[in-house]
């Protein structure tokens, strides 16, 4: 039995319960996988994986494009890699101030932790939205500093 030869490219997709985001032929991946960042080059391993909220980015000859990320699945196939995720963002797409303003709130909420009357406080959800909104404005970052 032949072995089959290794693609050229992959197939990016990246779809949110919204919209498709992405739909493009690409040479890497590099996703926010919960065991970590995890690459993945034409003819990488079958893998189903988890993601975390952080940092996606894919790249096309020189040029690399980024997205923002949280949640969801990534299924990889040795020519396509298809991501299910609860949101997706270009970098391009995402609103500074509106991220600027979701950490502002769960700094906020974050720094009434161990105090009177902050039994209210889900810290866990705090924490996440924290998270979120930094990697948001890590990923905005980006698109202005491309080249």
């Amino acid at each position: 039995m032949a072995i089959p030869p290794i693609p050229s490219q992959l197939t990016v997709e990246i779809v949110t319960p919204d919209r498709a985001v992405v739909h493009a032929e690409v040479d890497e991946v590099v996703l926010p996988a919960a065991e970590g960042e995890v690459g993945v080059l034409p003819g990488h391993t079958p893998a189903l994986l988890a993601l975390h909220v952080g940092e996606l980015w894919y790249r096309r000859a020189a040029e690399k494009f980024y997205l923002s990320v949280g949640f969801g699945f990534a299924e990889i196939l040795p020519d396509r890699v298809i991501v299910l995720a609860r949101v997706a963002e270009r970098a391009e797409e995402i609103d500074v101030a509106r991220a600027e303003a979701a950490q502002r709130r769960a700094q906020s909420r974050l720094s009434l932790a161990g105090k009177p009357g902050a039994a209210d406080v889900d810290l866990e959800r705090a924490r996440i939205a924290m998270l979120k909104s930094l990697v948001r404005l890590h990923v905005a970052s980006r698109v202005r500093t491309r080249v």
